[in-house]
């Protein structure tokens, strides 16, 4: 233990402000919690020394190794050891530059006061307040599916939809070769604690809690589309030289995808981030650039992809409009999936930003939001079964998907080869328990396109794209949605 606390000595000066927390630890309590994250945010580098069994001459405590081991496994304890020393001697070799304790050793003589101020350190106190902890929410990711079956059965019977047809269906995504380009997306959470309204202004006041990130945008339309079987997924994108970037690199490799990044030095990899109370997001901020991806970045992507098509039997575009799909490679991926029959699916996002659905001609599958198909018409006087059937007009797209959030979803399919040209149906919510609405497009489109190119008609594939969807929505964040989890959905359903 001497050897590593030397070790770390001997870095000291490359590890910026070093902040000591001592203890016993003995059991792990929320009080630990709070002093060890407080203690990290007071400097750059946080050491923890765990009391020594030699130290604590006691049998009812847990033995030295397992309470060290508790500790270091938590994020925010950048390093720990066990300690024999007395206090003042360790500040002595480790010179922090202050050192954290619980409020309840404050107006108490503290021999390290002292032994801090002769190095130029000092003597924190942390916060006694105590709160209930919102990022239990992340906690509990497995949240209880729970879907309402009744609102859908006259749906399945219509369309004389059955288990084993599904089954069939899911059970095909594992011959498929899927290909996703566009844009990645860094989800940040910010789990915050509620405190109230400012005092001097109008302002919700909040203390941030607990930080996790997420791969999402067309990153995580790849990993959905891995995890639900599919055989190979080959993901493109551009990425930021960033930390963002990395972070994006690390879970592409985690998910198992076949990456084809790109990167472009003059953009950052697109961040949003969330600030969460509860189940409920109080603001959203975006970080991004949305100029578009030089000539010579696309034509990169478009020379690996020409020399992979003849192995995909699907191509999704998952589009945010932050330039990573110009119109001009678009069109030319188009092109080559046309010319070879690979079956397209598209979406296009205009939420926060501006985008148009109708730039995705001739493809087999879109998914938008009725604001989407409204922007994409100019048009916001008729019904959606009209615009609709206009909107296929414009694109030559005989699949199309309204979202309608907690409304579900208008189905509208394009034959040319009957009298009645087409045909429209609805689509109900199914989830009961709404945790987190984002990324439920993501979702529903790589399952929706999967199963339409696995055999399944778009009623068919509508319900399965409606299911996983509702998986995702009662969850915290965007996570690949699993074939099991699909699965076990339908044991609810069917």
């Amino acid at each position: 233990m001497t050897i590593l606390l030397d070790e770390l000595i001997k870095k000291r000066d490359v590890l910026g402000k070093l902040v000591l927390v001592t203890g016993d630890f003995n059991i792990l309590h929320p009080g630990h919690i709070r002093l060890l994250r407080f203690a990290r945010e007071c400097g750059d580098f946080l050491v923890v020394a765990v009391n020594s069994d030699e130290i604590l001459h006691s049998t009812q405590y847990n033995n030295e190794e397992d309470r060290s081991d508790v500790v270091s496994a938590l994020s925010f304890v950048d390093y720990c050891f066990i300690n024999a020393l007395p206090t003042t001697e360790l500040i002595q070799k480790l010179q922090p530059k202050a050192m954290v304790k619980g409020r309840e050793h404050e107006g108490k003589f503290n021999t390290e006061k002292l032994a801090l101020e002769k190095l130029g350190g000092k003597l924190i106190f942390s916060s006694g307040y105590t709160f209930q902890k919102s990022s239990s929410v992340f906690q509990h990711e497995g949240n209880q599916l729970l879907l309402n079956a009744e609102k859908v059965s006259s749906y399945i019977k219509n369309h004389e939809i059955t288990r084993e047809a599904v089954t069939r269906v899911i059970e095909n995504f594992s011959q498929l070769n899927v290909l996703v380009i566009g844009d990645t997306i860094i989800d940040e959470y910010m789990q915050c604690n509620a405190v109230g309204m400012s005092q001097e202004d109008p302002t919700i006041v909040v203390t941030p809690d607990e930080k996790k990130l997420f791969l999402g945008g067309a990153g995580i339309t790849s990993a959905h589309a891995k995890s639900l079987g599919a055989k190979n997924v080959s993901f493109y994108t551009v990425l930021g030289d960033d930390d963002a970037g990395k972070y994006a690199q690390e879970k592409i490799t985690e998910y198992q995808l076949n990456a084809n990044t790109f990167q472009d030095d003059t953009r950052p990899t697109t961040q949003k981030r969330r600030y969460r109370v509860g189940n409920k997001t109080l603001l959203r901020v975006n970080d991004f650039r949305d100029h578009d991806i030089g000539v010579d970045i696309q034509e990169a992507i478009l020379s690996k992809l020409v020399a992979e098509i003849d192995n995909i039997d699907l191509v999704v575009f998952s589009d945010f409009n932050y330039g990573v799909l110009p119109q001009s490679l678009v069109d030319a991926i188009v092109e080559l999936c046309n010319d070879k029959k690979v079956m397209i699916a598209a979406d296009s996002q205009t939420s926060s930003q501006v985008g148009d659905i109708s730039r995705f001609r001739n493809v087999d599958l879109i998914t938008p939001t009725e604001r989407e198909v409204r922007v994409a018409l100019n048009n916001t006087r008729d019904g959606l079964i009209i615009l609709t059937e206009k909107l296929h007009q414009k694109m030559q797209c005989h699949n199309i998907i309204v979202t309608l959030a907690d409304e579900g979803a208008l189905l509208h399919v394009t034959d040319s080869g009957k009298i009645r040209s087409w045909t429209n149906d609805k689509i109900p919510a199914l989830a009961t328990n709404v945790v987190d609405p984002a990324g439920a497009g993501d979702c529903m489109l790589a399952s929706t396109a999967m199963a339409l190119a696995s055999g399944g008609d778009l009623w068919l594939s509508s319900l399965i794209g409606s299911v996983a969807a509702a998986c995702q929505v009662s969850k915290v964040g965007n996570q690949p949605l699993s074939f099991q989890e699909l699965q076990q959905a339908f044991d609810q359903l069917l």
